[in-house]
Order: structure tokens, then C-alpha cells, then sequence
């Protein structure tokens, strides 16, 4: 295993995005590819991290920048800042993520036949809006996501669908998470909702523990979901190469 990693530059109109690609070179040819969307940090460490995971797991992570020029907000007004507007407007919302798809589709270490997305609280929604989008992916996997649907025309969802969710989430209630799965079905959707009781919001991020406990660790509720995401990527991705 020689896993590399390097920032790409793309461009959604005439704003710079820079988003971070991992790949193992030990591999002469092209492979699946894994986007990543980060949560409202930007395009962090942690979003890099899942990165390499992919790579490391045969595939090709590609990180998306959601915002643009790379920023990395540091406080939560600063985030809410960056976040609020994509999120109150859905329509440039998905052209920003459909720019990095293509970025990355158009990479010589990527197989675009073999396009996946995960993404991590707000990137939870970038990643179910593309799959929204009817986008050709393989499979779409939202982490303690944000739900709701975008006011934009509804299409069939090819992409194999999971929510991993946190039961006791205050940012996404049940009542939300039924909501989805009403949509889901209605989009003629192959889809998953795991829902971890005992388990609140940013259950997959270590150190994310705030003190009103709306945002908490849970190793076993990761690890949980980390488990189910793996076998479905295995099994999007399992007839690769196979002529």
C-alpha cells in the first residue's frame, strides 16, 4: 500500500474550489471512487481523514470543498455564515457539489463508472440532494445528516441509499427521519435507516462532545455504521474489474 494524497483545484462558474484527493499508487488502474462531504468545518482534517479511509480501503476518497478557496471556518457563527446561504439555496447548493462530482469523475485514478458519496452532518445533505439529483452513483450515505428536502423537482434515485442517524439527534427529530423514508420510497429508492438509540447528534466525530450533550462521540454507534457503509460499498463496488 502507497497511499498519496494532493489538493485539486476545480472550479463550479467562477468560483475556485479545492477539494483533496487520496489514492493508493500501488494501483495502475482506475478505481472506484468514494466523495466526501464535510460537515459545516469545511473541508477539516477529519473530512480528509475519510479520505485516506477510502484509499486505504481500495478505493479513491475524493474531498469535497462545499464552500470554496479551501475555507475552514473556525468559530460556529463563522460556519453558520458560509452554511446558511447554500442551505437556503438548494439549486446552487447542487451545482457546487455537482462540480466537485465532475472534478473528480474527470480524475485518471477515478472510474466514473463507479461513483459513490458519504457525507457528514451538513454534507449528510449534499450528499442525499445529489442523490436527490438522480445522479449516477452507486451508493449515497448520510451521517447524522440534515433531512429536509430541497424545493426542486423530484427524480428517481439511483444511488443505493443509507441514513445512519442518531435517535436522540435534536437538530433531526424522528418525525424527520420518517419524513425521509416517505420521500425515499416515493423516489423508487433502495434505501437504509439506521437509527442508534441512546446516540445524539455527531456520533461519528471523536472529541465532538459538547457540554449541553447535543453533540456526543458514540464508538458504538460508529462503529455500527461504519460496519453497515463498508458492506454496501462492497457490494456496489464488488463487480468492479470483473469483465
Amino acid at each position: 500500500m502507497n497511499i498519496k494524497t494532493k489538493p485539486v483545484e476545480y472550479m463550479d462558474g467562477k468560483q475556485k474550489c479545492i477539494g483533496y484527493l487520496a489514492w493508493d499508487e500501488s494501483f495502475a488502474d482506475p478505481k472506484p471512487c468514494v466523495l466526501v462531504a464535510p460537515a459545516w468545518g469545511g473541508l477539516d482534517e477529519f473530512a480528509q481523514d475519510q479520505a485516506i479511509q477510502m484509499a486505504a480501503m481500495g478505493y479513491v476518497g475524493f474531498a469535497l470543498d462545499i464552500y470554496g478557496d479551501g475555507a475552514l471556518p473556525a468559530t460556529d457563527e463563522e460556519k453558520q455564515a458560509l452554511m446558511m446561504p447554500l442551505k437556503e439555496d438548494r439549486k446552487a447548493l447542487l451545482k457546487r457539489i455537482k462540480a466537485g462530482l465532475k472534478a473528480a469523475s474527470d480524475l485518471p485514478e477515478v472510474d466514473s463508472d463507479y461513483m459513490a458519496m458519504m457525507g457528514f452532518c451538513f454534507g449528510g445533505l449534499c450528499t442525499l440532494d445529489l442523490a436527490r439529483s438522480g445522479a449516477d452513483l452507486k451508493a449515497a450515505i448520510s451521517f447524522h445528516g440534515l433531512l429536509d428536502a430541497p424545493n426542486l423537482p423530484a427524480k428517481k434515485i439511483k444511488a443505493k441509499v443509507i441514513v445512519a442517524h442518531g435517535w436522540d439527534d435534536p437538530m433531526v427529530p424522528p418525525a424527520q427521519l420518517v419524513e425521509l423514508c416517505h420521500e425515499l420510497t416515493k423516489a423508487d429508492c433502495e434505501w437504509q435507516l439506521l437509527a442508534y438509540g441512546q446516540t445524539t447528534h455527531a456520533f461519528m466525530v471523536p472529541d465532538a462532545d459538547s457540554e449541553n450533550g447535543a453533540l456526543r462521540y458514540n464508538p458504538d454507534s460508529e462503529r455500527r455504521a461504519w460496519s453497515a457503509t463498508l458492506d454496501l460499498l462492497d457490494t456496489v463496488f464488488g463487480n468492479h474489474g470483473v469483465v
